[in-house]
């Protein structure tokens, strides 16, 4: 794994009360010395970042102080680049006395000249302009408010600009530092074309807790984006937080070179005539499951990610028809049939690959699987059919309990629940969860749940 890693997301504009900018001028040695003191000796780390979407650049002491710190960094570790992940549609719209991300903590110095849009609103406006924001970055005028900064570093970081890739081919070494993950496919091949495009950092990886709902397709309702409690989760990223993989994940597999049989995702078939109400940081909503007990019938788009230009969709050995893939995705609009799902790929130099999926057949089971050894471990508690397959469409409250150990943690990645991790007691969602476990030596772990087979496992 390649780490860039970033000492701040603010400068001394910040971006909620309260938050490091408050403190910066008076930290930001410390925080370097400490940051470069930490990676100095790991070799996965190749990047350093003085900043995530910094607008004090745009003006000519911004620039300067982004100087400084690069010259600071440098002070302490010469044998790695420093980069920042630089928004040039915000910078533009700072240069206009209309930068988004200003705030201040009340009774700070310069709260009075900052209006109090803060990050949450920021995102919220981005939710509705995303797309407007990344073409933004392509007009000369706009980006050339960030040459300064640019200019100082070794690798400039581009969030949202996938628009002046190819135009500054000649001018700078770019990293792609922030970019909508469903634009890989548009984004990779330039990374592999162009010398000067030393990869692309696509949002995110994996899901986390804070930012609530900003990669959500939600079949309740919800706003796009500032979703209220009880949202805990981004519910965003290539794998969920529990480390499952989804479309994200898949399409990535697929335009890395990873993965070279296609990639079969579903969109929930549980939510029959409902549109969900669709985020900007998620392109997709489909898992690899083809397993949604009580729906057959309902309207499903079955998503295909393959390198190959062209792909066949079967449903229980029939054709559905055929699709010529597009930034390696194909999209099937059908009907739910239980039983099985299969993908043909027709590659380029004739040959012929193909992905299936099963549905959950027989009686519903926990089926716990352990994901790793050692004193903390990992299970998997998933609820499956006799033949092994998950099954998506009945969920149900699961109880741990541990015998000869702790149970650290257990939950689902359901984005808006009250459940807590702690309880020992939580939903599954689309039938999964994940229980971790500081295991003793004979540690005994049981699950319950309502009209299901208990099981034990010993974590020897």
């Amino acid at each position: 794994m390649y780490v860039m890693d970033e000492a701040w997301d603010t400068w001394t504009n910040t971006k909620s009360k309260y938050d490091h900018g408050v403190n910066f001028l008076d930290n930001y040695q410390n925080d370097l010395e400490l940051m470069v003191a930490k990676d100095y000796n790991h070799p996965c780390v190749i990047l350093y970042s003085i900043g995530n979407e910094v607008t004090e650049p745009v003006k000519p002491e911004g620039a300067d102080f982004g100087k400084k710190l690069v010259a600071a960094v440098k002070a302490l570790d010469t044998t790695r680049p420093v980069t920042a992940g630089i928004n040039l549609t915000l910078m533009f719209l700072a240069s206009l006395k209309n930068n988004p991300l200003d705030t201040a903590a009340e009774g700070s110095d310069h709260a009075e000249s900052q209006k109090k849009m803060g990050s949450t609103a920021y995102n919220k406006m981005v939710m509705g302009n995303g797309k407007k924001m990344t073409r933004a970055a392509g007009n000369f005028l706009i980006a050339g408010k960030s040459g300064p900064i640019l200019d100082a570093l070794d690798i400039c970081g581009y969030n949202y600009a996938v628009s002046r890739y190819k135009k500054d081919r000649k001018k700078r070494i770019i990293v792609g530092s922030e970019t909508y993950c469903y634009e890989l496919g548009e984004v990779w091949p330039l990374v592999e074309k162009y010398p000067h495009l030393i990869g692309d950092f696509m949002w995110t990886a994996w899901d986390y807790i804070g930012e609530v709902g900003i990669g959500s397709w939600s079949y309740a309702g919800d706003s796009a984006f500032d979703k209220q409690y009880p949202w805990l989760l981004a519910d965003t990223g290539a794998l969920d937080i529990l480390g499952n993989d989804n479309a994200e994940a898949g399409l990535a597999a697929v335009v890395w070179g990873a993965r070279n049989k296609p990639y079969i995702a579903v969109t929930p078939a549980n939510h029959p005539g409902v549109t969900p109400v669709m985020a900007m940081w998620r392109g997709s909503n489909a898992i690899p499951y083809w397993s949604w007990q009580g729906c057959d019938g309902n309207a499903v788009d079955v998503e295909v990610y393959s390198r190959a230009p062209e792909v066949e969709l079967f449903i229980n050995g029939s054709s559905i028809g055929k699709e010529k893939t597009r930034d390696f995705k194909a999209v099937f609009h059908t009907a739910y049939a239980a039983g099985e799902v299969k993908v043909a790929a027709w590659h380029e130099d004739g040959t012929k690959s193909e992905s299936v999926l099963h549905s959950a057949a027989g009686e519903t089971a926990i089926r716990v699987t352990r994901e790793n050894s050692g004193d903390i471990v990992y299970l998997a508690v998933d609820l499956t059919g006799a033949n092994g397959e998950i099954e998506c469409n009945a969920d149900r409250k699961l109880t741990v309990s541990v015998e000869g150990g702790e149970l650290l943690a257990f939950g689902s990645a359901n984005p808006c629940t009250e459940e807590s991790f702690l309880s020992g007691s939580y939903t599954t969602y689309y039938g999964r969860a994940q229980a971790v476990v500081r295991a003793d030596a004979g540690c005994r772990v049981t699950v319950t749940g309502p009209g299901l087979h208990t099981v034990t496992q010993v974590l020897s």
